[in-house]
């Protein structure tokens, strides 16, 4: 006895769609009236939707279905689609590189964001808004070493690092207050280990 498994039947080109949808493809490509094969075509793509119902009121997802149906048919599909049909050559098209930051981080246990958050501070005029977003930047920094180190940290660290990280555009205030690095190692510490579980009641002893 022969049995028919999927292993030695053709490979599908869109799984998702399932081999029944391909056959109907495959079959849709041999009509040779342009109406019965258009007609054949609008069916395929209504039963196609009909199997992802959540995603019709998402923009231009007919647009994809035609796609698919294009696709699947090995682009041999001669019918009229209300969207150009897309071509072997772009689907086949290697994706161009993703252009990746290569600014050398100093420190990177701060990250580039805090590089550029104290950039920013540098261009501002003193004053009060100055003094604040220093200090927010100082504190994140501690809690940022604080995560990665796991060690005490003074505050004039910090600040030396500021400088540093401004070549000496951003000198923060000495009198700034920071958190304390028992609170920050408890809070981080806390967070780990989650919410205390909830214990029962015992039973009373009658």
């Amino acid at each position: 006895m022969n049995y028919d498994y999927n292993t030695g039947r053709k490979k599908l080109v869109l799984p998702e769609y399932g081999r029944n949808i391909q056959k109907m493809v495959d079959y849709t490509v041999s009509i040779e009236d342009d109406k019965e094969r258009n007609r054949a075509a609008r069916a395929i793509i209504a039963i196609m939707g009909n199997m992802n119902p959540h995603l019709r009121d998402v923009t231009d997802f007919k647009h994809k279905l035609w796609d698919h149906l294009a696709i699947m048919s090995d682009f041999k599909l001669t019918i009229d689609s209300p969207y150009a049909a897309p071509s072997r050559e772009k689907l086949q098209e290697k994706p161009r590189p993703v252009p990746y930051q290569t600014n050398h981080i100093r420190y990177k246990h701060y990250g580039r964001a805090v590089e550029m958050m104290i950039q920013k501070a540098t261009e501002m005029e003193d004053g009060v808004e100055k003094f604040i977003l220093t200090q927010l930047i100082a504190n994140h920094m501690k809690k940022s070493y604080l995560t990665w180190n796991r060690e005490v940290v003074t505050d004039d660290i910090i600040f030396q690092d500021i400088e540093e990280l401004s070549n000496g555009r951003l000198v923060p205030d000495k009198s700034m207050k920071l958190a304390d690095s028992k609170d920050i190692l408890s809070k981080t510490k806390n967070k780990k280990s989650g919410p205390p579980k909830k214990q029962g009641r015992r039973k009373q002893n009658k």
